[in-house]
């Protein structure tokens, strides 16, 4: 089943992920059970999407024990590009093809090479990201299709599109899913997301399951300057300045790593950094642009803006401080008089400007704003952090004072965080039940299975529980300059959901590389056998 989910080139946002939608629809749609209930089996499209593309759903109705108790199984039918592969493109999606291929390349390393050789790893595109984790669910999925006498309670498949990209599948699901909830009386008490896990050093041999998920947003920095030309650079600030004092300040800053039960994330690092000329000139920038990738355990995204608005103004403290030595030091070496420079540090949230700008302009500014976002969305070249840069240059046209200055918001989609606890009674059974199983498992497999508390990778699992209150949720569209128009996602409604999550994946190495591999054991065996048993668990009597 696996190789066949890979022989489908389901990349995102290409016609592929339509392609294998279908494609498990027709191989749901074909078991016996699912010929008597054919309203259990849904193709469905996404929902204010770009694209023309479509989750699978489905589910079994368990006959052991009649309960509404319910396991939802996720995982997502995309995957990344294949232009890493260059000229062996074709052999992508072709595990076999691409393995004999791999067996003549002397340059790949001793541990690769023992792994292909070894018969136990499968590679190409999409083995391990995460149509493995797929047709572990489907496996499950038909073998309760065909022995529902086994199972009490219900058990749900969720295959869903656009994964690596938007999550417009998963969003577009949540409306299913309580749909459902509503018809059938299902309670959901987990969902298991089956996305792959790697060794996180040289050396791991843990096999890893994550209870949770990490949260991720996008901190975006629209800072402006001075224009002055080159010939008097002293005479302006160039906003790449500031911006690559900002850079120094945040990329690589453990501080800035959020910590939460003994773990913690990675630290920020800078995914753009631009200024926002539109030709060459010989005057210095007005304006440049810098976003940040943000990973969080505990802090909301109210707190996130809290915390780098102070790490700006410290930026910013430190580049007019650097500018003045530097200036300084140029009229004493040059005989030029020194002159005291005008600017002070000045940061806002995106919420602070516009609420500066409504007091200021009334309906004017806000009139204004509306019919040049609806504009907006006609220019097909500007991705979703871009729009939102373009707002809030365009919002900082209607500021009086123009003295230099950074502007903090939020430009793309919320991953939200997902810690578990213990706090609720479903919390408590799952983490009881995924204890047990491991436990049960590890017996049967020579490295250890560890868990962990979040899964360190942007995923699904983020959009089927919340862990932010309502308040703190606020912060992302209040403070992003996209929402309403180009972006906006129901929070409230995945609140309603308020699934327990988990994520039990295939395991391998370079996901989302050209050396994609996924060893078979662990994934062919172990996953769906662990996974089965904290199904069982979950929907058994206590």
């Amino acid at each position: 089943m696996t190789k066949r989910l890979v022989t489908i080139e389901s990349i995102v946002n290409t016609e592929g992920e339509k392609v294998i939608a279908h494609t498990l629809h027709t191989i749901i749609s074909s078991l016996p059970y699912f010929k008597e209930n054919p309203d259990h089996v849904l193709l469905e499209q996404t929902t204010n999407d770009d694209y023309e593309r479509y989750n699978v759903l489905a589910f079994v109705k368990g006959t052991k024990t009649r309960s509404n108790r319910t396991v939802v199984l996720m995982g997502h039918m995309d995957t990344v590009g294949t232009d890493d592969f260059n000229r062996q493109q074709e052999l992508a999606t072709d595990p076999d093809a691409w393995m004999n291929a791999l067996k003549g390349d002397d340059y790949l390393s001793d541990s690769v090479q023992e792994q292909l050789a070894s018969g136990d790893w499968l590679f190409g595109r999409g083995v391990l990201d995460m149509k493995s984790g797929l047709a572990s669910n489907l496996h499950l999925l038909s073998y309760y299709a065909e022995h529902p006498e086994e199972l009490e309670g219900n058990l749900v498949l969720l295959s869903e599109c656009d994964e690596e990209d938007s999550s417009h599948g998963v969003l577009s699901a949540a409306d299913t899913l309580l749909r459902w909830q509503q018809e059938h009386g299902f309670h959901y008490a987990a969902a298991i997301n089956s996305d792959f896990v790697a060794p996180q050093y040289d050396g791991d041999d843990h096999r890893y399951v994550y209870k949770g998920t990490i949260g991720k947003l996008l901190p975006s920095f629209l800072i402006t300057g001075e224009e002055t030309h080159v010939g008097s650079c002293f005479g302006g600030l160039d906003p790449n300045f500031i911006a690559a004092e900002l850079t120094r300040q945040i990329s690589y800053n453990p501080n800035l790593c959020d910590r939460a039960q003994g773990e913690m994330t990675v630290p920020p690092v800078s995914l753009k950094q631009m200024d926002l000329k539109p030709s060459y000139s010989v005057q210095t920038a007005l304006s440049a642009l810098v976003y940040y990738n943000f990973f969080t355990h505990s802090w909301s995204p109210q707190k996130v803006l809290e915390i780098l608005k102070k790490e700006a103004e410290t930026a910013f403290q430190n580049a007019l401080q650097t500018f003045e030595e530097r200036y300084r030091a140029y009229c004493d070496a040059s005989g030029q008089p020194y002159q005291d420079i005008p600017w002070e540090p000045r940061v806002f949230l995106y919420e602070e400007m516009e609420h500066m700008l409504i007091e200021a302009h009334g309906q004017a500014f806000i009139d204004h704003m509306n019919a040049f976002k609806q504009d907006l969305m006609y220019d097909d070249t500007l991705d979703i952090r871009m729009f939102a840069a373009r707002v809030a240059e365009e919002a900082w046209t209607w500021m009086e004072d123009k003295s230099p200055a950074i502007f903090l918001f939020y430009s793309t989609l919320y991953s939200p965080r997902v810690e578990l606890k213990g706090e609720s009674e479903d919390e408590r059974r799952l983490l009881k039940a995924l204890d047990e199983s491991v436990e049960a498992v590890q017996p049967h497999y020579e490295h250890p299975i560890t868990v962990r508390n979040f899964f360190p990778h942007i995923s699904d699992m983020s959009f089927l529980a919340i862990s932010d209150t309502e308040d703190e949720i606020k912060a992302v569209s209040a403070n992003n300059p996209a929402w309403g128009t180009k972006h906006k996602v129901d929070y409230e409604k995945i609140r309603q959901l308020n699934i327990p999550v988990l994520n039990i994946g295939p395991y391998g190495m370079d996901g989302h590389k050209k050396m994609e591999r996924m060893e078979m054991t662990y994934s062919f065996e172990i996953l769906p056998n662990l996974t089965n048993k904290v199904i069982q668990k979950v929907l058994g009597k206590v």
